[in-house]
């Protein structure tokens, strides 16, 4: 497989490690992008923008299948709620969100059935208590704003809200999404275009694909499974995450299904659909640009300051996640390094996408990473490939 792109002295090995992933690890279409201090040190992108007519045994690209370019962007599921939880404490840091008042503050609705000590934080650590919904939405209801936050409104909570956490999987969509309606008068995905990704020069990064850029957009899927893939969390619980998610009645089936039936990610209906949750869509440089911003400045812009860089870092929830069964880290709105989501170090956070994409930045090394890829394999956080690249940044030198 031959990489395109570019490397700064001393960042060889996680180059050797992305081609690796093509010769081991069964990658298909993918890049990754490093910024270091804001600065672009890793560059990289190889492979098949499409998932459909890849050759495994040569690892070559068939039919009419186009090439992965600079600048392919894909679907990057979970990732997504990095870019929401900004908004939320973007918000908090003007002054317009305060993060230790009940969610029925600004969404009175939300107060039923026994949510009013729900805050705000408690949204953003997975502590709110309604990961699921008793009666899923279609895609349609799902993909309507009003829809989605009366579900989640109405829904009587799992857990004392406060008292637990389980992680939000597609509830997290409305919660954020309406909480931004509310705050500002404006939707998530247009607030993430005119507040993060303007300022950053044109950020490849949307919520709520736009007609005009659906052309850059690879299709993606599950890829056959090949030897030397690896399954990603490999943690042995009581239960595993996957034996929790074949289960129908399980809190992680649930979640995972609020929108029902599955939607196809692609769909240009899907894409065009605001949920902050799963369907975001961006480049490999897109969620490392918006990560670089958050811990320091990038061309001039930044947007987190440090105290509220230390908020989004600083532990919310750990141990059993109600949902996820294995041990989580959250702070605000991110997943934080541990067995689960294994990162750069300790102070490292960020969001995967379920079986492929991740972002996330690193304030001590100012180090900020941007993965996605076009096959999405059966894990749900700390996947196989990205786990290279990682090692590759960690052991670089």
């Amino acid at each position: 497989m031959d990489v395109n792109g570019t490397v700064a002295d001393g960042f060889e090995p996680v180059r050797d490690a992305f081609a690796g992933n093509f010769d081991a690890l069964g990658e298909r279409g993918a890049a990754v992008v490093v910024y270091r201090d804001g600065r672009k040190v890793v560059d990289l992108w190889a492979g098949s923008r499409d998932l459909e007519h890849v050759d495994v045994a040569v690892g070559a690209v068939g039919g009419d299948n186009p090439p992965w370019e600079h600048g392919t962007a894909q679907i990057v599921r979970s990732a997504t709620k990095g870019v929401a939880a900004a908004v939320l404490l973007l918000l908090h840091q003007r002054g317009l969100l305060d993060l230790d008042a009940p969610m029925g503050t600004y969404w009175p609705e939300f107060k039923a059935r026994g949510k009013e000590r729900a805050l705000v934080r408690h949204a953003l650590s997975h502590r709110a208590g309604v990961p699921v919904l008793d009666s899923p939405l279609p895609l349609r209801e799902a993909a309507d704003p009003d829809a989605g936050a009366a579900a989640v409104a109405a829904q009587a909570p799992v857990w004392e809200p406060g008292t637990d956490h389980g992680y939000h999987a597609q509830t997290f969509s409305w919660l954020t999404g309406e909480l931004v309606r509310r705050v500002t008068g404006r939707d998530i995905g247009t607030w993430v275009a005119d507040e993060i990704a303007r300022p950053l020069g044109g950020l490849d990064l949307w919520l709520g694909l736009p007609p005009e850029q659906a052309h850059r957009v690879g299709r993606v899927g599950t890829p056959t499974a090949t030897a030397g893939t690896g399954g990603g969390l490999r943690l042995r619980p009581k239960r595993s995450v996957s034996e929790a998610y074949a289960d129908p009645s399980s809190l992680t089936r649930r979640a995972f299904a609020a929108i029902t039936p599955q939607p196809d990610e692609n769909d240009p209906a899907y894409r065009a659909a605001v949920l902050p949750a799963s369907n975001g869509i961006a480049t490999a440089d897109g969620l490392a640009r918006f990560y670089a911003s958050l811990i320091g400045e990038v061309d001039g812009v930044r947007l987190f300051t440090p105290g509220t860089m230390e908020l989004a870092r600083t532990e919310q929830s750990a141990g059993p996640d109600r949902v996820l069964v294995v041990n989580t880290r959250f702070g605000l709105g991110y997943m934080l390094h541990g067995a689960a989501s294994p990162l750069l170090s300790e102070g490292s956070f960020g969001h995967p996408g379920r079986g492929g994409a991740l972002g996330f930045a690193d304030p001590e090394s100012g180090i900020a990473f941007g993965y996605v890829t076009n096959g999405f394999r059966k894990s749900v956080t700390a996947d196989p490939r990205a786990q290279a690249l990682i090692r590759a940044l960690r052991g670089r030198g």
